[in-house]
């Protein structure tokens, strides 16, 4: 099977440390390695690195190419401009058929946390074995921990298949983001699982879905299509794309479709959306607090601190956040870090672009 790695966006909830010229996936935020480098190594196990597609936006695909450089530089795969994941994925599915007839193709962003990547492949597997068996989209649940309000939530129907140990079911509905309360219920009706923005699809499938319920979109990758291997590729890619239709698969395809499956899966997922889910997700000290850089605590608690480059001190607080670059500071309250998105946009308001 082929592996596509969404690599695109900005990451402007990680500000300052995510910037326009190197977004989160491309920053070592988690650890020693980088997210993006995170995500392929994850996966080397199940798919090798020529069967590995990488989607990226031309501003970062150097340094996509630096960071992987067991990938051939033919599969990094560039986007002119964004134009959401429905495109994206499209473009991938026209390359992997253009190799080969059949083939099953993982759909993975660049930006998550797994901790457990056994668990993750176990369940990779079985939603590559319940593709294989036809005109399939799968794909892959997260079991809700609480009433998040930040994820698409996936209802699950009737049990569709006993191919493996995991548990498959039919689609229901596909729930987008809801109020508190709607998130409270689905948790207490039970069978909800959490949208990880992760599929499992033959490469055809994918491309008659979008065919079926996105034709405009599908007129642009017909005319890609054409094109993908001759010397007028880039040409042709780079008239096209920005007029795409700019539309995500769950929006496009997936709300829309009949035969859509779910595999509910346990693997210390995180989406990693905000400076709070990294503190969610790191070791912390015996106050709570995790940090990355030189730190002295005086009577300050379940706090993040991350400034590799600079020793900062913090009395008598407690639940901040607190992020240095150098250049910039960051200082909010723990569970605001969404908000982070707002300075952003007043940064290009002002012209800042120094600072983006």
């Amino acid at each position: 099977m082929f592996a596509v790695i969404m690599a695109g966006g900005k990451g402007t909830r990680f500000w300052p440390r995510s910037r326009e010229r190197m977004p989160k996936h491309l920053l070592d935020i988690l650890g020693e390695r980088t997210i993006l480098r995170e995500t392929v190594d994850r996966i080397r196990p199940l798919v090798p690195a020529d069967r590995t597609l990488v989607v990226t936006g031309r501003s970062h695909a150097a340094e996509v190419i630096r960071q992987l450089p067991e990938i051939p530089p033919a599969n990094i795969l560039i986007e002119p401009v964004g134009r959401n994941t429905a495109p994206c994925i499209g473009l991938a599915a026209l390359h992997i058929l253009s190799r080969a007839r059949d083939e099953v193709m993982l759909v993975l962003p660049s930006d998550h946390r797994i901790g457990d990547d056994a668990a993750f492949r176990r369940i990779l597997k079985a939603a590559a074995a319940e593709a294989a068996q036809g005109d399939r989209l799968v794909t892959i649940g997260i079991r809700p921990t609480g009433p998040e309000t930040g994820y698409g939530y996936i209802e699950q129907g009737a049990p569709a298949s006993t191919l493996g140990s995991e548990g498959v079911y039919r689609v229901r509905s596909i729930r987008e983001k809801p109020p508190r309360e709607a998130a409270e219920r689905y948790l207490a009706q039970g069978g909800f699982s959490w949208n990880s923005g992760m599929f499992v699809w033959k490469a055809a499938t994918i491309l008659a879905a979008i065919e079926r319920f996105l034709p405009d979109l599908n007129r642009g990758l017909t005319r890609i299509r054409e094109a993908i291997g001759t010397e007028r590729e880039e040409a042709v890619v780079a008239e096209t794309y920005a007029g795409l239709q700019a539309i995500s698969i769950d929006y496009g395809v997936m709300e829309k479709a009949g035969d859509v499956l779910v595999i509910p899966g346990e693997f210390g997922w995180s989406d990693l959306g905000s400076w709070d889910a990294l503190w969610e997700v790191s070791p912390k000290d015996a106050d709570g607090n995790a940090v990355r850089g030189e730190f002295i605590g005086v009577d300050t608690a379940d706090s993040l601190v991350h400034s590799p480059g600079k020793a900062v001190a913090l009395i008598g607080v407690r639940d901040l956040i607190v992020v240095d670059t150098g250049d910039a500071l960051l200082v909010c309250r723990r569970g605001r870090s969404q908000d982070v998105r707002r300075v952003v946009e007043e940064l290009e308001r002002r012209g800042r672009k120094e600072y983006l």
